[in-house]
């Protein structure tokens, strides 16, 4: 549990986010594979609040459905009309019950970037420092749109927070800024709250002008310097989002390859959060690993491979391939240009090769579907290999229907097996086959029909034709019309 666990942390989430120009409300921007706000609230958690209030407004429905359906002990305060950070706070505490006792930590929703760490640091630095509040700041290249902190000399006790549209010319010189998140003690804040005014260009409520309140009461005002000023960007609109995404894809591939995992490339590859790897796994260019995928000791993966919510074997080599909820054993082999859809799930050592397509199918150990087949709502026994161009049809218009084909069995290239139907065992099929009926143990199955040549046809079809004159070469008279 943190050493400084707060009272409540309140996460501001109702913005609409006009410039996103997005029917999407902005908090629900994903990057790497989490919403913004998600990444937000998922930071906070590790701070291990007494509660979590996430202040919602434009898109209620939207953002209140994703929180719920998502974070299990996370409530919301609506904002109805959204009137500044300083009512959003008046609103998430009146949800909360009123005036918390204890720290009350508030953060943005659009800034996925933070970290629990920072936060630690944050509310670290407001209990050693007996602070009424602290302020997140950062020292950045470019301050515009910031608001700038206004201190007592180069690094004083902090006098106030001006908003950029409010600020003099020499207070935009200013690059050290508000990151808008705080550290509050909870009884000092809702009492300020209550007395925050609306003159400004914006006729808002500014949270920020609880410092001014509270230093002129008397009490402390301190802040807290991130680390990496980078942590504290906030998102406004399509460009931000990309280098948000392109910073936490870094940090990720970072954390990896620190790890033990090799990545060749890292400019070429992209994951999402909730990707884990166990060492000596490695990543070649091109590849993206999105959702819950996994990839475990030694599994080779790339280049030009996408994979999502799949897990990898330890040692299992998967290659220009697209997958989706599948599963790929220990030591098998996939692609090139495979597709596995959901449902899928190949044992170990054994082999989806080139232009293979599987669905909702269970491959036994040491099978192989080598090339150019499709393989729907199937089980396949361990150790059997599937010839070339196969066809599980498993679809009759209305239903789908399962194939089942046992271990140890080799079946011939042009297959059609007709759902639903059964191989036993040690069986075998003629290429070319349409196996229609059960396939019993130990049995060849011969299912196409009987050959027959009719000779002299290209000669009397096709006379004078390049066909005739190679047939008539081969074999003289065989092209000349009789």
């Amino acid at each position: 549990m943190s050493a400084n666990r707060p009272a409540a942390v309140v996460v501001l989430a109702a913005g609409e986010g006009t410039r996103m120009k997005s029917r999407t409300p902005k908090v629900l921007h994903e990057v790497c594979g989490r919403s913004l706000v998600g990444h937000v609230v998922s930071a906070a958690r590790e701070l291990e609040p007494r509660q979590l209030v996430v202040v919602v407004g434009h898109a209620r429905a939207e953002v209140e459905g994703h929180l719920s359906a998502a974070y299990d002990g996370v409530r919301t305060a609506y904002q109805a009309t959204q009137l500044g950070t300083g009512h959003a706070v008046r609103v998430a505490l009146q949800e909360l019950g009123g005036t918390p006792d204890g720290t009350v930590v508030v953060v943005c929703g659009d800034t996925p970037l933070l970290s629990g760490e920072t936060l630690n640091a944050l509310a670290a630095t407001h209990a050693a420092d007996g602070n009424a509040v602290t302020v997140l700041t950062a020292e950045v290249p470019d301050a515009t749109g910031y608001g700038r902190i206004v201190r007592e000399g180069a690094h004083g006790a902090v006098t106030a927070i001006v908003e950029h549209k409010d600020a003099s010319d020499a207070q935009r010189a200013i690059r050290e800024i508000n990151s808008g998140v705080f550290a509050f003690d909870g009884q000092l804040l809702a009492d300020a709250l209550g007395k925050i005014r609306t003159d400004n260009s914006q006729g808002e409520e500014y949270l920020t002008d609880v410092l001014g309140i509270l230093r002129e009461a008397g009490h402390r005002v301190g802040a807290s310097v991130a680390a990496d000023h980078r942590e504290i960007l906030g998102i406004n609109n399509r460009v931000q989002l990309a280098e948000a995404r392109r910073l936490l894809n870094q940090r990720l591939l970072e954390r990896a390859m620190l790890a033990g995992v090799t990545v060749v490339d890292p400019a070429s590859v992209f994951i999402d959060v909730s990707v884990t790897f166990e060492q000596d796994a490695v990543v070649h260019p091109g590849t993206q690993l999105l959702g819950a995928t996994h990839l475990a000791e030694g599994a080779e993966v790339g280049p030009n491979t996408r994979l999502k919510d799949t897990a990898v074997g330890a040692g299992a080599r998967v290659d220009n391939t697209v997958a989706d909820g599948a599963e790929i054993g220990a030591g098998a082999n996939i692609g090139p240009y495979a597709y596995l859809r959901p449902g899928t799930r190949l044992g170990a050592k054994s082999k989806a090769g080139a232009y293979v397509e599987m669905k909702n199918a269970t491959i036994g150990e040491g099978t192989k579907v080598p090339h150019l087949s499709y393989v729907g709502d199937a089980t396949i026994g361990e150790y059997t290999n599937i010839g070339a161009a196969s066809v599980f049809v498993n679809y009759d218009g209305e239903r789908k229907h399962h194939t089942t084909i046992g271990s140890h069995c080799r079946t011939g290239s042009d297959n059609m097996f007709v759902a639903p139907v059964t191989v036993g065992d040690g069986a075998y099929t003629a290429a070319g086959s349409v196996i229609t009926k059960d396939v019993p143990a130990g049995s060849l199955a011969v299912a196409r029909g009987q050959q027959r040549n009719i000779e002299g046809w290209v000669a009397r079809k096709r006379p004078g034709s390049a066909a005739a004159q190679a047939a008539s070469a081969a074999v003289p008279g065989a092209g000349d019309e009789s």
